[in-house]
């Protein structure tokens, strides 16, 4: 029997908000532990919790940018279970009136193919503590509380479980992430958990429409950990069912050392939790105004901006998909291309994409760490088009550039690679190449055209690399026909 995966992810985004969701302590991270809660976070009794409304402005932002319907007058519920690291014993959370439903994502994923993902709900909630079980490489043989991420605001985007294997899965949160960056409503930084996702997955029939049994997947610190725990999953879980065993309803963990998934709990259902409305906070009622206002702030999202790099700057779908991955890279691209050209945003985005990134990935920046600024590259680019300096003499002064954050321009003028050259020293220097090298002459004159090229270095060599290859090349081309 054929079988196919059926994949929903829930993700978790931070919201980027300078306070928590109801009371007034600081969201930064990295604080000393326990430095950033009071009695409202921290569940002290007779306490009372005071919405942040921020949180529920960029939340909305989200809802709108993935088309989502907005639920006019939505509530609060508790989410109850205890855990160390949840102070009240519930979490604020939203359950049958979340803010918004019913959205939808457009993917592409790696053959080029287009689908669209719809997205069950984006809600608010509350973040819960957490548990530190190591200080450094030593394990503690107990558990230390934290609550500073007690209380901070969170987006929960939940798909429906329209993803059909794990690459689209990686499509997904790809496309997830740059959204909310472009919103500017979080940094995404799963290192910093500022993103988290879990995953959803079960196996049916091909064909049926019937779902199986799931497991949700936790403990996920990468997308790439995303692809390869639903990889590993859709494995076991085959080889279960074709062994004429059942699937397990159950939260499995990740790892990652090991590449499989362990059994962690028995999966709980919306029951379990006892959702009630929370008594201590009202209904969010939004304005028609408020959310004419939001919708009018929405900035040019990816997919747009995809379309009009490939429109505008004439760069193919692959170019343009890699550039507006992250809003911070297209902005560089863009910034670049405004100091050298529109004409040269091709050569700008190779240097980009093959010198510039590689030389960040290599000592692990990321595009906003970078000592070569937009117009440095920009510069570079412009003295490489305009015949200045050749390919070879602009790779020399880009790793100068990057080690020192120097000027294109002056590291040129400084190491001698401008190829200003004199007209009359030019068309010596190709006489005496064409006198040299008659071979090379006759090939040419015989149709052998490569044969030009012996003459373009012969050339090069006298001028001591300062000369423009296709000023030499027009100028011997001219010169052999006459």
């Amino acid at each position: 029997m054929m079988l196919e995966p059926v994949i929903g992810l829930e993700v978790h985004v931070q919201l980027k908000t300078r306070s928590k969701l109801f009371c007034r302590c600081a969201t930064v991270f990295g604080a000393e532990p326990n430095s950033q809660i009071c009695p409202i976070c921290t569940g002290q009794p007779g306490v009372l919790p005071v919405l942040n409304k921020k949180a529920v402005e960029l939340l909305v932002r989200a809802a709108l940018a993935l088309g989502c319907e907005i639920t006019p007058r939505s509530i609060f519920a508790r989410k109850q279970y205890f855990y160390p690291d949840l102070p009240k014993a519930y979490q604020i959370s939203q359950s049958d009136r979340p803010l918004s439903q019913q959205g939808k994502l457009q993917i592409t994923d790696g053959k080029g193919r287009s689908r669209t993902i719809r997205v069950h709900r984006i809600h608010l909630e509350e973040d819960a503590g957490k548990l530190l079980h190591a200080i450094g490489a030593k394990e503690l043989p107990y558990s230390l509380v934290d609550l500073n991420r007690a209380g901070i605001p969170l987006a929960e985007c939940v798909s429906e479980p329209d993803i059909a294997n794990p690459e689209e899965a990686h499509a997904y949160l790809t496309e997830l992430k740059a959204i909310f960056q472009y919103l500017d409503i979080s940094d995404c930084d799963m290192e910093k958990g500022s993103l988290r996702c879990d995953a959803n997955i079960s196996l049916r029939p091909v064909g049926h429409k019937t779902l199986g049994t799931k497991t949700e997947i936790k403990n996920l610190n990468s997308f790439k950990a995303v692809k390869d725990a639903l990889h590993y999953e859709i494995k076991r879980q085959a080889e279960v069912l074709s062994g004429g065993g059942r699937i397990v309803q159950e939260t499995r963990l990740w790892d990652d050392a090991q590449g499989v998934t362990r059994s962690m709990r028995s999966k709980e259902e919306a029951h379990d939790y006892r959702y009630f409305p929370e008594p201590d906070l009202v209904p969010i009622d939004l304005s028609r105004a408020m959310l004419d206002a939001v919708r009018a702030g929405l900035p040019e999202l990816p997919q747009a901006k995809r379309s009009r790099f490939v429109s505008d700057y004439r760069l193919s779908d692959y170019d343009a998909t890699v550039l507006i991955s992250d809003k911070a890279l297209a902005q560089y691209f863009e910034q670049a291309v405004e100091t050298a050209g529109s004409d040269a945003a091709k050569p700008v985005c190779n240097w980009l994409t093959n010198e510039l990134l590689g030389r960040l990935n290599a000592v692990k920046k990321t595009i906003a760490e970078t000592p070569v600024s937009a117009p440095q590259l920009g510069k570079l680019v412009s003295l490489v088009q305009k015949g200045t300096i050749t390919g070879k003499a602009a790779k020399e002064v880009f790793t100068e550039m990057f080690d020192t954050g120097g000027d294109p321009e002056a590291i040129v003028r400084a190491k001698g690679f401008d190829q200003a050259v004199d007209d009359s020293a030019l068309s010596r220097w190709c006489d005496e190449a064409i006198e040299e090298m008659p071979k090379a002459v006759a090939e040419y004159k015989g149709g052998k055209e490569r044969a030009i090229g012996s003459l373009v270095g012969m050339v090069m060599k006298k001028s001591q690399g300062k000369a423009n290859p296709q000023a030499v090349t027009q100028r011997l081309q001219k010169k052999l026909v006459s």
